[in-house]
């Protein structure tokens, strides 16, 4: 080792590494109001905007810490065949998978966790928008049957917060298919005298809403969440009308009697401690 190797280690040690200090990491920029927002102070906030209220997506990650209890514990992924199909478009859907993965850190669109809520035992799953559109395919679908049985074995509620585009068209039928697979989980949750609850966040769309999202014993939704079917445009040009300011909002559907309530971020946490109460889960011996 040379002389000028011994002074670079030396002074590794006493000067310090250079901070990344870019505008990127220190605002975010509101997709409500468009203002630009100190990334602590957002964070502080639940990822809330403090000029609008504009609710920002979030992951997984962030749900079990703002909603459950510390000591929560995530549930292994389900193993189910990837590109069952052999789909490609522009891309191979192989390749996509592995982009959304190294993106978000995660599997697949859904994940899960048990643990409880103020001391109530739940199974908690958690729809990832950003991983590929929160789409539904096999994973998903496998993800909540076994978080349903998950509920079931741990004699306690099952809540699903859903953000999604709808069904996975690189897996076809198969993504479909989980519709139904979805319905019967929920009925076997009925069965065993279990609540299931949905929190709608933005933005849930097709098949997701067209299934699971919309069966749950208690309706909530987070304020100003896109939910729907099909797209506004859609529906216009089917129609030939022009549709109500607001239509497909968290807000308009509470109004028109298809959720039962919309809840900001912060107050989440206690509704649900609320609800799953009312409903009768037992807490953890």
């Amino acid at each position: 080792m040379s002389w000028l190797d011994n002074v670079r280690n030396a002074l590794s040690l006493v000067v310090p590494k250079k901070v990344d200090t870019s505008t990127d990491n220190l605002w975010h920029k509101c997709k409500g109001c468009g203002q630009m927002v100190f990334v602590k102070e957002l964070e502080d906030n639940l990822h809330v905007c403090p000029h609008c209220d504009f609710h920002e997506r979030i992951g997984p990650a962030l749900r079990f810490e703002y909603t459950l209890d510390p000591g929560y514990t995530v549930l292994p992924i389900p193993k189910v065949p990837e590109d069952p199909l052999k789909f490609r478009d522009t891309k191979r859907y192989s390749d996509r998978l592995k982009a959304a993965r190294a993106a978000t850190e995660e599997i697949d669109a859904l994940a899960t966790a048990k643990g409880k809520i103020e001391g109530l035992k739940v199974v908690v799953g958690v729809q990832d928008f950003a991983f590929m559109g929160g789409s539904m395919g096999l994973a998903v679908g496998e993800a909540f049957v076994r978080g349903v049985e998950a509920a079931i074995a741990e004699n306690c509620p099952y809540i699903i917060f859903t953000a999604a585009g709808g069904a996975r068209m690189q897996e076809g039928i198969l993504s479909l298919m989980q519709m139904p697979r979805s319905t019967v989980a929920i009925q076997m949750l009925h069965d065993a005298g279990l609540p299931y609850i949905a929190v709608l966040t933005d933005p849930t769309t097709g098949g997701v809403t067209a299934s699971y999202a919309m069966l749950g014993d208690v309706q909530i939704a987070e304020p100003g969440a896109l939910i729907g079917f099909a797209g506004q445009r859609v529906i216009e040009q089917t129609i030939r009308e022009k549709l109500p300011e607001g239509f497909q909002r968290a807000e308009y559907l509470l109004e028109h009697g298809m959720l039962d309530m919309v809840k900001h971020r912060k107050d989440l946490r206690a509704t649900l401690a609320s609800v799953v109460d009312f409903l009768g889960a037992k807490a953890a011996a």
